[in-house]
């Protein structure tokens, strides 16, 4: 099938749509890939839903995230639309989309998780199916909800030495383990570049520390990294996820701007080592996916502080950019196939679970 997925993760820099043509199996292609930045005023206003949805005790009607989903939904309409016409082909040509929407909180602790965004909406839009809700039915079960990708890398991955890791850095990282017996093991490791991108924007007036260069032009505060690493949620065994407003900067409140940014770097890079402890097995290489690895001093903490090969995906053919939107896609086949994507190794969800909820077009 052709399929569609969607993704507006945890850096809240906008949306990636990705085409690909896959079985929900072993096999894959990818077709075309689209990157919509958002405006810095929506950036902002879902800044703020997702600070509001965090404060709240379970999902319900808020104006603001009602106004924000509203939003978000037209532009995944626009992204559709763009993707469709950069890659020639039309909508009826599409068998379903995958609709992740935007995790305004993530809440498994408390027996919920919230995405936003108008499935039925969408499908209306251009007349396909879309498969959304995707974290759902697992968080219901007792799972954690993410993360999601697993299934995914290991159809990509399936040809490669293995163990091996591979790991996502948007705003929260994560990571999945593929044992020499194909066994997956996935969690969260903690922040990616989500408190970095705060620090910048708040000390530094850019919305990034480009290429980690402020970082790398910083000295680390030990101190405070040990601090920041004492949080008992590190020492908690996966698997585990976390929401991106778990941690905040005021760890770091008072360091200069390049010192700031180079301790929270160092912050993402040995959350990532602690999470190697929690592997059954050491993997040869950790192959790293998301726009965190376009920032060379963290990729170069990464490999200090794990004494791992740490590379791009892009050195296996993958396009590291498209990835997480390429598996949304493949979730969606697998969920019209009645195929699982959830794993009792990979979110702890009690048996695999097909997850998702289906959006017939009107």
């Amino acid at each position: 099938m052709l399929a569609i997925g969607l993704m507006s993760g945890t850096s809240r820099d906008g949306i990636d749509a990705a085409l690909i043509e896959t079985d929900g199996d072993a096999g894959v292609e990818a077709v075309a890939f689209h990157a919509k930045a958002y405006a810095d005023g929506f950036r902002l206003r879902l800044s703020e839903a997702c600070q509001r949805a965090m404060a709240m005790d379970r999902p319900g009607f808020e104006p603001v995230i009602h106004a924000v989903e509203e939003e978000l939904t037209a532009m995944h309409v626009d992204a559709v639309a763009d993707l469709l016409g950069r890659s020639g082909h039309v909508a009826q040509d599409i068998s379903v989309i995958g609709f992740h929407g935007h995790t305004v909180a993530h809440r498994p602790d408390r027996g919920w998780t919230w995405q936003i965004g108008d499935g039925a909406a969408l499908a209306g839009a251009f007349g396909i199916p879309v498969v959304g809700s995707l974290r759902s039915e697992d968080v219901r079960a007792g799972g954690q909800g993410a993360p999601l990708m697993p299934v995914y890398h290991r159809a990509l991955a399936q040809m490669l030495p293995k163990p091996l890791a591979i790991l996502n850095l948007g705003g929260v990282a994560n990571i999945t383990a593929i044992g020499s017996d194909g066994a997956l093991v996935a969690f969260d490791t903690g922040m990616a570049s989500g408190l970095i991108d705060n620090w910048m924007q708040t000390h530094g007036d850019v919305a990034f520390d480009a290429d980690g260069q402020a970082a790398a032009r910083g000295a680390v505060d030990e101190a405070r990294l040990a601090d920041m690493m004492a949080d008992p949620w590190f020492g908690l065994a996966p698997p585990k996820s976390i929401d991106r407003e778990a941690f905040s900067i005021d760890a770091v409140r008072g360091l200069e701007l390049d010192n700031g940014a180079a301790t929270l770097t160092a912050f993402s890079a040995e959350a990532v080592a602690r999470g190697m402890e929690h592997l059954p097995e050491r993997p040869r290489c950790i192959y790293v996916a998301g726009g965190g690895r376009h920032n060379a001093t963290l990729m170069t903490m990464l490999r200090a502080r794990t004494g791992i090969d740490v590379r791009s995906v892009d050195e296996l053919g993958w396009d590291g950019d498209a990835l997480e939107a390429q598996g949304f896609a493949y979730m969606a086949v697998r969920h019209l196939e009645g195929l699982p994507i959830s794993f009792p190794g990979t979110t702890g969800a009690p048996h695999p679970l097909r997850g998702g909820v289906l959006f017939p077009p009107a």
